[in-house]
């Protein structure tokens, strides 16, 4: 869930404000057919790359394990 990531990853409360705005927006989007703008697609494509490096950075420090 988006909304426990600043406890398990410590991300910024601002972050995960942003991006579970752009989970209701694809679920709209997903039950009622309405199309997406790519200015949103954009968005969305450049948070989830800076997720996907907030996790790998969390899990390097916290579990380097897993980071493998």
């Amino acid at each position: 869930m988006i909304q426990s990531l600043p406890k398990t990853i410590g991300l910024n409360r601002s972050t995960m404000v942003v991006l579970d705005t752009l989970r209701k927006q694809r679920n709209v989007a997903d039950y009622s057919g309405d199309l997406v703008s790519p200015g949103v697609v954009n968005e969305c494509i450049a948070h989830a790359q800076s997720l996907l490096t907030e996790v790998t950075k969390h899990l390097a420090t916290s579990h380097p394990g897993l980071a493998d």
